[in-house]
C-alpha cells in the first residue's frame, strides 16, 4: 500500500472525480461522481453520443426536454419512441420559466414530478422555475428532486467520465504533481515523512507508466510538461512549484473573506468541457494557476491564445 499523501493534496486530486457545484435553484446534483446519471438536452439525443468505446452511462441518463417542444410536437410519443425515449422512464418535462410553467402547468394536467433517478422516474417532469417581483405569488417553483438524499437530477453531459476513466485521471494528476520541481521537498513540508514522499513518488510515477499514463511526449504535446519534463502551467507555460497546491490565493487589500478556499494552482482542462464530445480523460487535464484557469474559462487554450494575441496586437497599435 502506498504512503497517504497529504490531505490537501489528497483532497484536491480526489475532487477532480467530482462535478462542479450546484445550489438546490438548478437541476444539477452538487459535487457528486462524474459517473453519476446523466442530464441530457432533447436536442442531444438525435442519436445520444457516448463516449468513445461505451455503449452506456454507467447510471443511466435522464432526458430533458422543453415543454414547448413537448406540448407542440403533434405525435411527440412518436418523436419520443424514434429516439428510445418515454416520458416517466428516461425522458422529463424540464420547467425552466414562468411562461411555460404558466401555459402548459403540469399540476392542472395532474401529473406529478419525478423523484428518482432510476426507471422509473417516479413522474412526468422537473421544474426550476426562479423568482420573480413582476407578479404577485411569483416564488421560486421546485419540483421533482428535492429531499436529501436525491437533490438533483443528475449531473451535466459533458462532465461525464466512468469509474474506470476517473481512476486514470486522479492517477496522472499525481503524477503531475510529483513532477513539479519540488514536489517532494513541498510534500515533506506538509508533514509527510520524507522517506513516505520518495515512495510515494517512485510508485505513482511506475505506476502511471504500467498504465500508459506516462508518455512523456503526449504530455509536453498537450502543454502539461515542459521541455525537461516538469510541470508546468498549459496557458502561460511557466513552470509550478508545488507550493501552489497548498498555498491559499492572495486576496487584494481591504477585500479579504476569512474562507477563501481556492489555491494557487488548480485542475486544468486544455480542451474544453462542452457538448458533443467528453474531454475529462487522461492527456487532457493538467495543473494551472487559477488566473490563468479563470481566463481560460470554458473556450480551451487554443481560442484563448487566439483572444490573447487579438488582445496584444491591439494595444501595439494603439
Amino acid at each position: 500500500m502506498k504512503p497517504k499523501l497529504p490531505k490537501l493534496l489528497q483532497t484536491k486530486i480526489y475532487k477532480t472525480g467530482q462535478s462542479r457545484g450546484a445550489d438546490d435553484d438548478v437541476i444539477f446534483q452538487n459535487r457528486v461522481k462524474r459517473n453519476s446519471t446523466v442530464l441530457i438536452p432533447y436536442q442531444y439525443t438525435a442519436p445520444i453520443i457516448y463516449p468513445e468505446g461505451e455503449g452506456s452511462f454507467e447510471k443511466g441518463f435522464i432526458v430533458l426536454i422543453t415543454p414547448q417542444t413537448y406540448f407542440n410536437d403533434q405525435d411527440i410519443d412518436g418523436s419520443l419512441k424514434k429516439r428510445g425515449l418515454i416520458l416517466g422512464v428516461n425522458c422529463l418535462v424540464f420547467y425552466e420559466t414562468r411562461h411555460d410553467w404558466d401555459k402548459y402547468n403540469p399540476e392542472k394536467l395532474k401529473w406529478e414530478p419525478a423523484q428518482s433517478r432510476k426507471a422509473l422516474l417516479g413522474g412526468s417532469y422537473v421544474a426550476r422555475v426562479p423568482a420573480t417581483t413582476a407578479i404577485e405569488s411569483g416564488g421560486k417553483i421546485i419540483r421533482g428532486f428535492t429531499t436529501t438524499r436525491n437533490k438533483g437530477a443528475g449531473i451535466r453531459l459533458y462532465e461525464y467520465a466512468n469509474s474506470e476513466t476517473i481512476k486514470k485521471v486522479r492517477l496522472q494528476l499525481e503524477a503531475v504533481y510529483w513532477l513539479t520541481y519540488n514536489s517532494v521537498e513541498v510534500a515533506v513540508q506538509n508533514k509527510m515523512p520524507i522517506e513516505n514522499a520518495e515512495i510515494r513518488c517512485k510508485e505513482t510515477l511506475k505506476e502511471c507508466e504500467q498504465y500508459g499514463l506516462l508518455n512523456y511526449a503526449l504530455l509536453r504535446k498537450a502543454r502539461i510538461i515542459s521541455k525537461d519534463n516538469q510541470t508546468i502551467c498549459p496557458l502561460c507555460r511557466e513552470k509550478l512549484s508545488a507550493t501552489g497546491f497548498f498555498s491559499r490565493m492572495a486576496q487584494a487589500e481591504g477585500r479579504e473573506v476569512p474562507d477563501l478556499t481556492v489555491t494557487e494552482i488548480n485542475i486544468f482542462h486544455l480542451d474544453e468541457l462542452r457538448y458533443g464530445v467528453y474531454n475529462h480523460k487522461p492527456y487532457n487535464l493538467g495543473w494551472g494557476h487559477h488566473h490563468c484557469n479563470v481566463v481560460t474559462r470554458d473556450i480551451g487554450i487554443s481560442k484563448t491564445l487566439e483572444w490573447m494575441q487579438q488582445v496584444l496586437d491591439r494595444n501595439k497599435n494603439y
